[in-house]
């Protein structure tokens, strides 16, 4: 594999400045900029960016010599959420939703915040000078995001006949065996599983199951917790080997979602291990 080079190395070989520079790869959505530091973003991973820690110059972004930043879906410009809320054919407040519920912006006292993952999507934190209201733009590129784009489909009811098929269906359940009816109406594939989503409803927790990281990986969360954009994983030993148990926590990490972890060991005492694991993300068990 090639080394990769910094975006001042960059900028030289492409005889232009790295101010310049940074600024063409911020206009194609591959880095954005937040607190005076340069964050790669997910579409600049795509195209074959990372971080690297130096002892002496600290963690940097470096990318291939031969890097391609293309700019031909973009026009750099940032979108409101009431822009963005057009191209769906949906309001502000539900667009803002659906970028909370995927853990790209948190609701404050003072308006709606960016969170470290809405960075990396391409969010601007932005604050009202008069008022210190908050809130969010976001790179036009977000408007092709494929998880904004399910999450809107799912929540718009959109080709909902298509995925409520007797057909799909049965792939769904045949590949993830959810054959476990819990007192809510999920299907689950374990009996562990049906404890814990048995218990977050009974302690009047919302809740959703298996549902996907808003990552490229497709990757299943067991559960994820809304009131405390936290996602909850059950470890079950029959069914999760060592190596992949550290894989899916390396990705957890990676991304830094905030995680609850169970294990085959916790089941039978959920209400001694749950409300304190669930207290540390403000959630309270009734």
């Amino acid at each position: 594999m090639a080394e990769k080079i910094s975006t001042t190395a960059l900028a030289k070989l492409r005889d232009t400045s790295a101010k310049q520079l940074f600024n063409v790869l911020k206009t194609a959505g591959y880095v954005n900029r937040h607190n005076d530091t340069w964050i790669l973003t997910e579409i600049g991973k795509k195209f074959g960016g990372e971080y690297v820690q130096h002892t002496q110059y600290g963690q940097f972004i470096v990318w291939p010599e031969n890097l391609l930043i293309d700019t031909r879906s973009t026009s750099g410009k940032a979108l409101s959420a009431t822009q963005l809320g057009q191209r769906f054919s949906l309001n502000a407040k539900k667009i803002n939703q659906l970028l909370q519920e995927l853990g790209w912006i948190q609701k404050t006292a003072n308006g709606w915040q960016v969170t470290d993952h809405g960075l990396k999507m391409g969010g601007y934190q932005k604050v009202d000078t008069q008022t210190g209201h908050q809130y969010a733009l976001w790179h036009d590129s977000v408007a092709h995001n494929k998880h904004l784009k399910q999450s809107v489909t799912e929540f718009s009811g959109l080709q909902a006949d298509q995925y409520a098929t007797d057909k799909s269906i049965s792939r769904f359940r045949q590949k993830f065996e959810a054959k476990y009816r819990t007192l809510d109406g999920h299907y689950v594939r374990s009996k562990g599983e049906l404890k814990i989503d048995n218990w977050l409803y009974m302690n009047g927790i919302g809740h959703a199951y298996d549902r996907q990281l808003p990552i490229e990986e497709e990757v299943l969360s067991d559960f994820y917790l809304p009131s405390g954009k936290v996602y909850l994983q059950y470890w079950d030993k029959d069914n999760f080997s060592d190596k992949a148990k550290e894989t899916i926590q390396a990705i957890y990490q990676s991304h830094q979602f905030s995680l609850i972890e169970i294990d085959s060991s916790d089941i039978d005492k959920l209400d001694d291990v749950l409300p304190a694991k669930l207290k540390e993300f403000g959630i309270v068990a009734y």
